[in-house]
């Protein structure tokens, strides 16, 4: 796993577990919420972000497609 989003991770872990009282025993759910959490808004930031210029283009298309489109 990547560090700096290990990091994100038990940051915000550790701010549900200040949110609920520091109660031990739960790390593992405040873990995994944390992760859902920072991986949802991670992909909903990367859905946003605009389509490279390769990726924008048209794909190319066969010799033999435009061969057959001009003999039609």
């Amino acid at each position: 796993m990547d560090h700096s989003l290990e990091n994100r991770i038990r940051e915000r872990a550790y701010k549900i577990w200040a949110a609920h009282g520091y109660v031990h025993g739960q790390a593992d759910q405040h873990w995994l919420a944390a992760e859902r959490e920072i991986l949802a808004a991670s992909t909903a930031a990367l859905a946003h972000q605009p389509a490279s210029q390769k990726e924008r283009r048209s794909p190319a298309r066969s010799k033999t497609v435009g061969r057959l489109a001009l003999a039609g």
